[in-house]
């Protein structure tokens, strides 16, 4: 049984360091590449530490790259767009949890629909309206549609507030509080941390994206970090600046990621059980 055991062991490790690997391995090249010149990436192994390090091509990135221009781009869409998606989820969540209205069951039926469809499908329509809003071309059309299609996050705030005894919101009631204030001063505070946990998602998944910005904000002066890459690759002409502009965008979600992953492991594990 011990041997078993052992060599059921042995099979897990060596798995996890074969996976480990798969991941590790390209970031730790592109990390090198971007400290090297194009003459030491063609001479030496690509596992080969720089030497010595150049800070050249991140220099050469910020220069060409209009990098600090697709980082305040980035930024705003997370910021405007956390904020109001937050809010509105929450509040919908909070109507389909406590109140009982007509069609409820048809409205909800239909949001679980359309988390299984592809966003594409919907796409010329999307594109359409964008355009006959006058917001093509400006960083108002990404956010419009970011606010607007997150139907998982209503989903995991229902399952959140589900779980709150309605005894607090009589007991407010009672106090005379209105509905709003119900939310905004009892369910919101409680749902703190799948909020902290939805927030951290959502920002990544925004600084993620290259389809809706590339999209909907073509001009160079509406660029973000995804779109700006992508534009880089095809003007860098060198692999060592290329791979410096893929860790100046990966570096804002690695710091959203270390300075949140607490809250992220708390929020999805504080709605799990009930009790």
């Amino acid at each position: 049984m011990k041997k078993k055991i052992k060599f059921f062991d042995i099979i897990n490790h060596v798995t996890f360091i074969i996976f480990s690997l798969i991941v590790i391995m390209p970031l730790l090249i592109t990390l090198f590449s971007s400290f090297k010149s194009s003459i030491q990436i063609a001479r030496e192994s690509v596992l080969a530490l720089p030497k010595p390090f150049t800070f050249e091509n991140y220099i050469a990135v910020f220069k060409e790259g209009n990098v600090l221009v697709a980082l305040k781009n980035s930024f705003v869409l997370v910021i405007v767009t956390v904020i109001i998606n937050s809010l509105l989820a929450s509040m919908v969540a909070y109507s389909l949890s406590r109140f009982e209205f007509k069609f409820k069951k048809i409205f909800f039926f239909l949001l679980s629909v359309g988390m299984l469809l592809p966003g594409f499908i919907a796409e010329i329509t999307r594109f359409g309206i964008i355009a006959k809003l006058g917001v093509y071309d400006t960083i108002y059309a990404p956010i419009l549609i970011y606010i607007g299609t997150d139907l998982m996050q209503i989903y995991i705030y229902k399952q959140f507030i589900d779980q709150i005894p309605f005894s607090l919101d009589e007991s407010a009631m009672i106090d005379g509080c209105s509905y709003f204030r119900i939310y905004w001063s009892i369910i919101f505070p409680i749902i703190i941390p799948a909020t902290a946990t939805l927030a951290i998602l959502k920002s990544v998944a925004v600084l993620n994206d290259m389809f809706t910005p590339y999209l909907y904000m073509p001009s160079p002066q509406n660029a973000t970090l995804t779109t700006m890459l992508m534009n880089y690759v095809g003007r860098s002409g060198s692999w060592a600046k290329l791979s410096a502009a893929v860790v100046v965008v990966m570096i804002p979600g690695i710091v959203l990621y270390l300075l949140f992953r607490k809250k992220i492991l708390a929020g999805m594990t504080s709605g799990a059980v009930k009790e």
